[in-house]
């Protein structure tokens, strides 16, 4: 039973909710606020229902930022230290927005208010996605610790701008990778003019189609070179790019553990990388840390894995060198990995498998846009053909 009283202009409800468990005491639960005492019934009926069908949760005074910081804990028992990073960032904007309220009074209005805000303000949809991410999973263990009884990102949209045909024409979205003359001119450069060890890092990289991430990681062990086989089993981590502060964690996801069939003459230049490093190691008087990595720095802390920049950095050098005017990064080396298994005819499922790609949705994406290039050159080339043997 519930009772109720007035107090000035407004009405007040305390509904018996069950005992304490513990102490065997009635406890109860009080609302107030109504502006007539038909409503504060009406509120009351609500809690006795949900009291009844064992659905009914006493909401607490939590603060959204204390509560977010005991779930990044909980997130951070499990999760890769990278995507704690991630969401760690998200939660700086939710709590710039949320930080100081009550979780339990944090509306759906309000919480679509925040995504609209942060769209108005100029955040990319993928930022914005990963915020969103984020909120949906603080406000879902929050349901499930029972401080709350829903989540305000239930029904949330993140805004998305519509395009005009114009943009959508205007705005294609391409896919970045090397012909094949163009990589031969860019592994030729690495050969001849290249700086220790370019030649064969990303000789690796375009005959893999591993993630920079992955290369950086490899190890020795991983490479089988009798039966020319490369494992991928981690990736390269440092946020801070200092050496020494490095992380091997888990790859990308489940799918991006695999053996990749390496070509012979890949391995055989690999074997010759594996001699230079040896003698670099004999050489150093034990200033060399024998960490096993195969792309390893030959001076400032040798034997350590290098920066991700650096690689970076060293192959905008070589792009220059061989005369290739184009906007690429290592990960182009990845894509231009994928254009070449398409155009030797091998199938989705197995360039999914050989480029690690947990969804083949991914691996579909960019297979569309690799064959709509080149079918865009086919019908270029056609054109050429056949320029001025008709009068058209």
């Amino acid at each position: 039973m519930a009772n109720f009283r007035k107090r000035g202009n407004k009405w007040y409800c305390q509904i018996y909710i069950g005992r304490d468990p513990i102490t065997g005491k009635k406890k109860f639960s009080s609302k107030g606020g109504f502006k007539t005492k038909k409503e504060a019934q009406l509120a009351a009926a609500e809690i006795e229902k949900e009291v009844y069908e064992n659905t009914y949760v006493k909401e607490q005074d939590t603060t959204f930022q204390d509560f977010s910081l005991e779930w990044i804990k909980i997130y951070s028992e499990s999760a890769k230290i990278s995507s704690v990073r991630n969401r760690k960032h998200n939660l700086d904007h939710l709590n710039r927005f949320f930080g100081h309220k009550k979780i339990k009074d944090i509306s759906r209005k309000q919480y679509q208010a925040m995504l609209t805000s942060l769209y108005k303000e100029g955040y990319a949809f993928n930022t914005l996605d990963g915020i969103h991410s984020t909120g949906r999973m603080v406000f879902k263990k929050a349901v499930e610790f029972n401080i709350i009884k829903n989540s305000p990102c239930e029904f949330a949209k993140i805004p998305r701008k519509v395009e005009t045909v114009e943009e959508v024409e205007n705005n294609k979205e391409e896919i970045k990778f090397m012909e094949k003359p163009e990589l031969i001119r860019f592994l030729t450069a690495a050969k001849e003019d290249g700086i220790d060890k370019d030649f064969p890092m990303f000789l690796t990289l375009a005959y893999s189609g591993l993630r920079v991430g992955e290369l950086m990681a490899l190890k020795w062990t991983d490479i089988d070179m009798s039966r020319e086989t490369l494992r991928v089993t981690k990736t390269y981590y440092n946020p801070s790019n200092r050496t020494k502060e490095y992380q091997l964690l888990t790859p990308k996801t489940k799918g991006s553990i695999r053996t990749i069939k390496l070509d012979p003459d890949v391995i055989t230049v690999l074997k010759k990388h594996k001699e230079h490093q040896e003698k670099l190691i004999e050489k150093s008087n034990g200033s060399y840390n024998q960490l096993d990595f195969v792309f390893a720095k030959e001076i400032n802390n040798p034997g350590y894995p290098e920066f991700l920049k650096t690689v970076n950095t060293r192959m905008q050098r070589l792009l220059k060198l061989s005369g290739i005017d184009k906007n690429l990064t290592p990960h182009s080396l990845r894509h231009t990995h994928t254009s070449l298994l398409i155009e030797a005819g091998v199938g989705v499922k197995e360039i999914q498998q050989r480029l690690g790609h947990g969804d083949i949705n991914t691996t579909m994406n960019i297979y569309a846009h690799i064959t709509e290039n080149m079918e865009e050159k086919a019908s270029q080339k056609f054109s050429e053909l056949m320029r001025g043997s008709l009068d058209l």
